[in-house]
């Protein structure tokens, strides 16, 4: 069949459907990949009700990323494929997750979010855009409303974990994104619609790379990256998952998905003209790799990290912090203070005799010891001898230091509720954990150009990455399990 006759073939079929349709009934629609009918119950204006409804339910249970240029990149590249969607009219919103899961899911109603952990294992703009026309797949196709409708909503979300790139950071950090996720739908577009539907979506993917000037093969290559991880986390740890379910239902050869690229190249006069890496590697390179400070719990966010003394503690919220190099003060104006300073151990004596002799507090009440995070200490509250204000004081020994906390309050009708947060607040003290990440220490991506002799064994001897760097960086740029690049050829490294 020529191109001419494929594309009058489908419209017939498409109109022929779309005046039964519109005659029996306003909520059916046409499914592009097929020009069959999707029977469902529910118009595309309420298709759009449900995905802000769900977008809002993402949004308040998951971390977005905010790098507003790799954001607008990311955008950007949507945009192209969108437009030239089945469903280009619909306003389509795209988002990254701050999440080293690896996956990528679609709401109804033109919703499309990637995790920041997917990004990572893709190595060209065609490839970022493959996975987001496969999500647009699932949208113009529907399968969302389509699962809906058959009783099938979030029947896997229940069962399917989330998978997350702990190899390459050492943090042992394990999380399931689904079932921190609010939302049913998008619970169920994390977890994959079945082979059928991810296929129709690959196949539609393909299309609209097509379309957009992007070579269509590169739904297969990013879908064998992505497998090759997989594979590789399976044998190291045992853990199965990932994008959509996407290896449970799509081998790395898969015979039926090649076939579907090919007849999509075949069937189109368009010229690949989207091949120019530069503007991709400029936004991915220092994005952190696995788990950042801003993915974490939404305690994480009023956490404060003193990398030089190795302790943590969370302050209250709104909260201003004011540090020096052996200090840190946290205060809120007309409300209260807090201020903790490290000194070293001069005797072994007890955290409550420290208080009383060397910080001269005596008279202490709400008297307590603490015990917390295998560190010892004491705490109660005294009236400040300058000010005349409550203080809630604190000594925990913590290495070779005794920390000690201060902390004034200043607004005399919450004298207890003030209290309460600088207790809670001083009960967080801990060390830094290792693995954890915090500002300024997370691992990130930097690209450098493979001199003549580039070995991944070499540089990975030098890598950030804690556990099996060499093949981690193998799996980051698509040389798994073997093949080294080309003098000149980009790669990234972690750093």
């Amino acid at each position: 069949m020529n191109n001419s006759n494929y594309t009058m073939i489908k419209k017939l079929s498409s109109a022929l459907f779309l005046g039964v349709c519109f005659s029996v009934i306003s909520s059916c629609a046409i499914n592009p990949a097929t020009g069959g009918a999707n029977l469902v119950l529910m118009s595309e204006n309420r298709e759009k009700e449900i995905g802000l409804e769900e977008h809002e339910k993402v949004l308040a249970s998951m971390p977005l990323l905010e790098d507003q240029e790799l954001l607008a990149y990311v955008r950007e590249v949507g945009s192209n494929v969108a437009k030239v969607s089945h469903r280009p009219d619909l306003e389509y919103q795209f988002h990254i997750i701050d999440s080293p899961d690896i996956n990528a899911f679609a709401l109804p109603g033109g919703y499309v979010y990637v995790n920041r952990g997917l990004l990572t294992f893709t190595n060209s703009e065609a490839e970022l855009a493959a996975v987001l026309a496969h999500e647009i797949g699932h949208i113009t196709a529907r399968h969302a409303v389509q699962q809906q409708s058959r009783g099938r909503l979030a029947n896997t979300a229940a069962t399917v974990g989330g998978f997350v790139t702990a190899v390459a950071t050492g943090s042992g950090y394990v999380g399931s994104q689904i079932s921190q996720v609010a939302s049913i739908w998008a619970q169920t577009g994390l977890s994959g619609f079945g082979r059928e539907h991810e296929l129709e979506a690959d196949s539609l993917g393909a299309e609209y790379l097509v379309n957009a000037g992007y070579d269509p093969a590169a739904m297969i290559e990013v879908i064998t990256v992505l497998k090759n991880q997989e594979d590789f986390n399976r044998r190291v740890t045992g853990n199965g998952g990932g994008y959509h379910g996407l290896f449970a239902t799509h081998p790395r050869n898969d015979t039926r998905l090649q076939q579907a690229v090919e007849e999509v190249g075949n069937i189109s006069d368009n010229v690949i003209t989207q091949t120019d890496n530069t503007k991709f590697r400029e936004n991915m390179d220092g994005m952190i790799i696995g788990q950042s400070q801003n993915s974490q719990s939404n305690e994480a966010r009023n956490r404060y990290y003193q990398a030089l003394l190795g302790y943590t503690l969370v302050f209250p919220e709104e909260w201003e912090i004011d540090e020096t190099t052996t200090t840190v003060t946290a205060s809120l104006p007309n409300s209260g203070s807090i201020k903790i300073e490290a000194q070293r151990i001069q005797e072994n004596i007890e955290p409550r005799v420290f208080i009383r002799d060397k910080m001269g507090v005596s008279g202490l009440q709400k008297s307590e010891a603490l015990a917390q995070y295998r560190l010892l200490g004491h705490t109660g509250t005294a009236v400040s001898a300058e000010t005349g204000n409550l203080e809630r004081i604190a000594a925990i020994y913590f290495g070779p230091r005794v920390y000690t906390f201060r902390g004034e309050i200043l607004d005399d009708t919450s004298v207890d509720e003030i209290d309460a947060l600088l207790l809670a607040s001083i009960r967080t003290f801990r060390a830094i954990q290792r693995g954890e990440a915090f500002t300024g220490s997370e691992a990130k991506i930097k690209y450098v150009q493979a001199s003549e002799h580039f070995d991944f064994s070499v540089v990975a001897q030098s890598s950030r990455i804690a556990n099996y760097p060499e093949e981690t960086l193998r799996l980051l740029n698509g040389y798994y399990p073997i093949g080294s690049p080309e003098e000149g050829d980009w790669v990234k490294l972690v750093e």
